[in-house]
């Protein structure tokens, strides 16, 4: 999992959100569109699980399919097993 202040892709990790049985989310800073976006990391545990890994992608494209002004945005960050999701407070 990342750590506090550490830079992946284009995103500062700034704090953790939460944790739950799909992975670990954290709030980070996009750099390069000056955002908050939240992360959402598989756990590594899961990351060589084939059905896992399969369900936390579909997950990202059906909510990534959807495009209404409140919803989150997600994008998936290949090979880490990460989703970027637009930080809605």
């Amino acid at each position: 999992m990342p750590e506090i202040g550490q830079i992946i892709s284009h995103y500062r990790i700034t704090e953790k959100l939460g944790q739950g049985g799909m992975g670990e989310v954290f709030l980070a800073h996009d750099t390069s569109l000056d955002r908050k976006v939240a992360l959402k990391f598989l756990p590594d545990i899961f990351s060589g699980d084939p059905e896992r890994l399969a369900r936390f992608e579909r997950d990202a494209r059906l909510l990534g399919s959807i495009n209404p002004p409140n919803a989150a945005i997600m994008r998936l960050i290949r090979p880490l097993s990460a989703v970027v999701e637009c930080y809605i407070r």
